[in-house]
């Protein structure tokens, strides 16, 4: 079962973007060299898929596809036709981490990107703290394998479909590389302690309905198109029954409050609360539950309810 996430199914039931010409998995699938590495694609019912481009080397993450990545989350953030996004890989792989040839280059440099330009962590620290201070939802779809970095990549989306037959993996243990990326913060959050040790430690492979009983994925799919489907759909939901204002406040204070304690998380709620009621979207929702008519959102159009503060 996907799960809609409770949601009515939408009436827009197109099949998501295919994956370009040569991104069908085959590994010796060549990518023209203008071919973008990030694939951005709005679709009707409000939702950008960002799909990683490069599928005949498993989506491997250069420093470039890195950079483009972020900066199409940022285009996502500007794009008023855009309300929640989806993360997804082409061919049949969703990001299986750093590629080898970045790795090798950081190794023998280490305080250096292989570009030579700016120096690894501190771009890494700046588009961590990008992910949580996003205001749009963002679905990953994991339509195959993610390892490493991907898999970090993957554990940033808000709420995660995983294919049955993908294989998931840490694998820096066995590489002889730390907890990276900021995981040992966030995956303790996500799955508790000793079952975070217990996956970087040994690097051990998981497969779907694994990572669905482990907490690193709520949702899980027969195969990698029905995961991107259903992520599609699930967010296609959101856009349509959710205010974006207030999605915008949830995963703000969600990721907040990670590093507050009760009294200030309290506090903040019910000054965000006495807000949100002199927001529009506010006045939406109560309208159109008592006239038992489908909600018309102004969302972020309107401003964020923090701003109300």
């Amino acid at each position: 079962e996907h799960g809609q996430g409770g949601f009515p199914p939408m009436v827009d039931q197109s099949p998501p973007p295919r994956p370009p010409e040569g991104s069908n998995g085959d590994e010796t699938a060549t990518i023209a060299a203008e071919e973008p590495t990030i694939l951005y694609q709005v679709l009707e019912g409000r939702v950008c898929v960002l799909t990683l481009n490069r599928p005949h080397r498993n989506n491997a993450l250069t420093l470039q596809m890195q950079k483009d990545y972020f900066a199409a989350l940022r285009r996502a953030e500007r794009d008023e036709r855009v309300v929640v996004v989806v993360v997804t890989g082409a061919g049949r792989s969703f990001c299986v981490g750093a590629d080898m040839e970045l790795l090798v280059s950081a190794t023998a440099a280490p305080e250096k990107s292989a570009d030579g330009s700016a120096v690894w962590h501190d771009q890494k620290n700046v588009e961590q703290a990008q992910m949580r201070l996003l205001t749009k939802p963002v679905v990953g779809a994991i339509n195959g394998a993610a390892a490493g970095l991907g898999l970090v990549l993957a554990l940033w989306c808000d709420v995660r479909f995983v294919s049955q037959k993908a294989k998931l993996t840490f694998s820096f243990s066995q590489r002889g590389l730390v907890a990276e990326h900021g995981i040992s913060w966030l995956l303790p959050r996500i799955v508790g302690l000793s079952r975070a040790l217990d996956l970087l430690l040994t690097s051990r492979v998981v497969k779907g309905k694994e990572a669905v009983a482990l907490g690193l994925a709520e949702y899980d799919a027969p195969d990698g198109s029905s995961a991107v489907e259903a992520a599609i759909s699930y967010a296609r939901g959101l856009a349509a029954n959710c205010s974006p204002a207030a999605m915008c406040e949830v995963r703000r204070s969600i990721y907040s409050d990670f590093a507050r304690g009760a009294d200030e998380a309290s506090s903040d709620a019910i000054s965000l609360m006495l807000a949100s009621l002199a927001h529009p979207d506010a006045v939406e929702g109560v309208a159109s539950y008592l006239e038992r008519r489908p909600s018309r959102f102004e969302g972020l159009r309107a401003g964020q309810i923090r701003s109300r503060l």
